[in-house]
């Protein structure tokens, strides 16, 4: 008589082996990402064109599963982050998307006055509301305002920039009533609370909220920047070297072919990024052979020493260049050797 072959616990296997891709777990994973040229992405109307390029890098972000966070154990330079590095106490993923999204749209806007101002060409601004970026744990909007909250008034009076919203709270003392009316997909609502002294700042109150303004820069030539889905501020130092080459006559790139990374302000002051490491590794395999990293006035744990020692790691033959403006980076090509 034949025995009976349970299948049973191939299914149950096959089940947890399944259920372990898709289950998400506490953290974050991010990997080398790729090296992209800016020119296609940029159109400036009438703009130069170059014959090198400049590039933007990225990591790949992405929460962790069972599988890709082993995978991101044995690999040397995939990173894992704990989820509350990442993303804010109770935000989702599509908030914490959202916040990246208008962080980006906060970079290129920063790039184009940056680029614009070195090039001398005068730029405008029409105002149309405030975005919140993020909120502050323990502070009042905690639990009340969400990233991605269009924020239309204070206390009933309308305003239409970031600077008025500040100002309004400024003129309040600690325990005040406040009344902030906001849009949240499609939907008008007000949110009450009391005003807070902020504990890395007693000297000033407010409700606990990072704002971004949208607002439309009115520029002659015209700029079209188109990003997809990529998401941060950390592509603003490249966002306005390709900006300011497409609208000077001399070409900066030289012929390299010229990456890099840094928050950008819109004085041109070049910030600190994540992820340095992933995107020497991202620059390297696109075949740059220059790299601006963002210097942070030589702090010893600075994105540029971080950077050097990768390259190092990696022994590639690709220049970094340390910066801490859009002026130090722009100095730098100004004074390089055309490549033949």
């Amino acid at each position: 008589m034949r025995k009976k072959i349970s299948f049973l616990p191939y299914i149950l296997i096959t089940a947890v082996l399944i259920g372990a891709i898709y289950y998400p777990l506490p953290y974050f994973v991010s990997k080398p990402g790729m090296a992209k040229e800016l020119e296609p992405i940029i159109k400036i109307e009438n703009g130069y064109h170059e014959k090198g390029s400049f590039m933007l890098t990225t990591v790949r972000m992405g929460r962790a599963n069972f599988y890709s966070y082993l995978t991101a154990k044995v690999s040397k330079y995939d990173e894992i982050y704990p989820l509350d590095m990442i993303m804010g106490k109770k935000e989702t993923e599509e908030e914490f998307n959202t916040r990246q999204l208008q962080m980006m749209e906060g970079s290129k806007e920063s790039a184009i006055e940056t680029a614009f101002k070195k090039a001398g060409i005068p730029v405008q601004y029409r105002y149309k509301s405030v975005y919140v970026l993020d909120i502050v744990p323990g502070m009042p909007a905690a639990g009340k305002l969400k990233s991605g909250d269009r924020l239309l008034k204070v206390d009933g009076h309308p305003f239409i920039s970031s600077g008025q919203f500040i100002e309004s709270v400024s003129k309040k003392h600690e325990g005040d009533p406040i009344k902030i009316t906001f849009t949240r997909k499609g939907k008008t609502d007000t949110a009450n609370m009391s005003v807070k002294k902020f504990k890395n700042d007693p000297k000033h109150v407010g409700v606990g909220i990072g704002l971004v303004d949208d607002k439309d820069l009115i520029t002659l030539p015209k700029v079209k920047i188109k990003t997809d889905e990529i998401g941060g501020p950390s592509a603003g130092l490249m966002f306005s070297l390709e900006i300011y080459n497409q609208l000077t006559k001399e070409d900066l790139t030289r012929n390299y072919e010229i990456a890099g990374t840094g928050t950008i302000t819109p004085n041109g002051m070049v910030g600190p990024i994540g992820g340095i490491e992933q995107k020497i590794i991202a620059a390297d395999k696109a075949g740059a052979e220059i790299f601006f990293a963002p210097n942070e006035k030589g702090a010893k744990d600075s994105n540029y020493r971080a950077a050097v020692k990768t390259a190092k790691d990696i022994d590639t033959d690709m220049k970094i260049i340390p910066v801490d403006t859009f002026n130090d980076a722009v100095h730098y090509l100004e004074n390089l050797k055309m490549k033949s």
